[in-house]
């Protein structure tokens, strides 16, 4: 998706709103728009990027993302099959899901982000997707999330009471 009609478009207004003005006020609105291209640009990416997040929270088996190419954003979208071993999703949960998304810094190590980067895409999704799918699946696993992890063996221990 081309942004520069968009920026333009801005550039126009503010060009028109300074018709009347002085030469001096005309020079400084120009100037103006030129240090706020780069913030308008990112500030149109932002709102692609929320308004993809919505519509996927609307749909079932896709997922849209907002990706940069040649500087310019691009929309893809994912269709996510979904999983027999995978519960559907309970409704109570639901109301959680409506608020919208919300942006995460994760910190991962050079090696870790090089396999995650490398799975999502022989898996054909962004790594955002990705994340948050592994995220829906690490929640939606068989038990309580801790319980999934213990294995039997040598340095396990239970603690607490018993009756007899």
């Amino acid at each position: 998706m081309e942004l520069s009609p968009y920026v333009e478009g801005l550039r126009r207004e503010l060009g028109s709103l300074t018709r009347f003005a002085s030469d001096d006020v005309i020079e400084v609105a120009g100037k103006l728009a030129d240090a706020l291209d780069a913030s308008v640009r990112l500030t149109l990416l932002e709102a692609l990027s929320a308004a993809a997040a919505e519509i996927t929270t609307r749909l079932d088996d896709a997922v849209i993302d907002v990706r940069l190419s040649a500087g310019e954003p691009e929309f893809v979208i994912t269709n996510v099959p979904q999983h027999a071993h995978q519960p559907p999703e309970p409704a109570a949960d639901a109301s959680a899901e409506d608020t919208g998304s919300a942006r995460v810094t994760l910190r991962l190590s050079e090696a870790l982000k090089a396999r995650v980067e490398a799975q999502a895409a022989a898996d054909g999704l962004s790594v955002n997707s990705w994340l948050a799918q592994a995220a829906i699946r690490a929640l939606e696993g068989s038990g309580t999330g801790r319980g999934q992890r213990s294995r039997a063996g040598i340095g396990q221990r239970i603690t607490g009471y018993a009756r007899s």
